[in-house]
């Protein structure tokens, strides 16, 4: 993102100034407590009072409850830069984090709820962010950027869709993967801006040499082919007899994401962690591709061989806690350089991710590495809400002083 339009008039408190501050931090709190609740739910330890099984209620708030917060902490702090117009503050942006908080409590406690109210509540949030979005965007005439919002309104059918499955079946199939490859889009959407943009500015101000090349027609079919593969890949349980057809074009679409990858240089960005954790978090969207089409090729459930944790721990939490952290240190007037304590976090969420994979790829040893995987999850987030904390909760250091 680059400089912030100010918001307008608005100084204290600094929480409620921009949206990145309540939804980067509240967003990493819940990431960790999703694992850190679900793992001894899941093995009978402990009860919560809701009414989804332990698995839905873990995708559900993963899905529509940490990504779409950091999507509208992203969005609402990104959108002033792109139409120039003032950023959404104070008492708007308290009542729409509010309604997201309301929806994880209305989750939480749905056993006493009723499937309707439930529903009614959890979605709201991602509805009312779409109508400010949207109004921001298209009272700026940004017609390029609509896109965005359009993806974050698909999500939000896709959690439609889930309440339902979950209401009249017990799980959810068609809602939760819709969810997922509607996320994975939008990294491949907000990334094919970001992850070039930066890496370019990096490489000409520190290490000169080759640079990204521009966005071409190659970046166009490539998001196209992302874009069918994953179609075919949330419609592949009402056409199982497409398999082989689906997993060979997900395979192809992850080929195509380490080739366009390729060509923004991504080797020469290894010196500055805070450009390299991007890169990162996309190639875990191109081995998201790769195992999610082994998987459909052999006829095995979605979640085998690790595609799914690719996209979701790997894509999702890697790529997000980068967002994260570079757009904390940006906008609060700190140095864009990742110090020991935001490396660590990068390494953390890496090896939370490789080893949730790892444990698809050999179950026999899941009994190691899902707890493996949930502590350094929980590591990385806590280490977030640690450092970026302080920042997320002042006013910009030029501003206080």
């Amino acid at each position: 993102m680059a400089t912030m339009t100010p918001a307008a008039a608005w100084r204290r408190p600094a929480v409620l100034s921009y949206g990145f501050r309540p939804f980067f931090l509240a967003g990493a709190v819940q990431a960790g407590l999703i694992i850190g609740i679900w793992v001894p739910w899941f093995l009978g330890f402990i009860r919560v009072p809701s009414a989804f099984p332990p698995t839905a209620w873990h995708a559900h708030e993963l899905l529509f409850g940490y990504v779409p917060a950091i999507v509208a902490g992203f969005l609402l702090t990104a959108i002033p830069n792109w139409t120039g117009r003032p950023a959404i503050a104070g008492a708007p942006l308290a009542g729409l984090f509010g309604i997201w908080l309301a929806g994880r409590v209305a989750v939480a406690l749905s056993e006493d709820l009723s499937p309707l109210a439930v529903a009614l509540v959890a979605t709201a949030f991602l509805a009312a962010l779409v109508l400010v979005a949207g109004r921001e965007i298209i009272a700026a005439r940004d017609w390029r950027d609509l896109k965005v919002v359009t993806g974050v309104g698909v999500l939000g059918a896709a959690q439609v869709a889930f309440h339902y499955e979950v209401w009249r079946f017990g799980r959810a199939v068609y809602g939760d993967h819709l969810a997922l490859a509607v996320t994975v889009m939008l990294i491949l959407i907000i990334g094919g801006r970001i992850v070039p943009n930066f890496t370019m500015n990096w490489v000409k101000r520190s290490n000169p040499g080759p640079t990204p090349a521009p966005f071409s027609t190659f970046d166009r079919i490539s998001m196209v082919f992302a874009g069918l593969a994953l179609a075919a890949w949330v419609a592949l349980p009402a056409v199982p007899a497409t398999a082989p057809f689906v997993g060979g074009l997900l395979i192809a679409a992850g080929a195509i994401h380490v080739l366009r990858q390729l060509r923004w240089v991504p080797h020469r960005t290894v010196a500055q962690p805070l450009v390299a954790v991007l890169h990162v978090g996309y190639v875990f969207v191109s081995v998201g591709f790769v195992l999610s089409g082994v998987a459909a090729l052999y006829g095995m459930p979605a979640g085998a061989y690790g595609g799914i944790h690719a996209w979701g721990g790997g894509a999702i939490g890697v790529m997000t806690l980068a967002v994260m952290t570079r757009a904390s240190r940006g906008h609060t007037g700190r140095p864009l350089k990742a110090p020991p304590l935001t490396v660590a976090i990068y390494l953390a969420i890496v090896v939370a991710a490789v080893s949730r994979i790892t444990a698809a790829i050999v179950p026999q040893h899941t009994m190691v590495l899902m707890p493996l995987a949930g502590l350094f999850w929980i590591c990385a987030f806590l280490l977030f809400v640690a450092a970026y904390g302080p920042m997320l909760l002042r006013e910009r250091i030029d501003a206080a002083g």
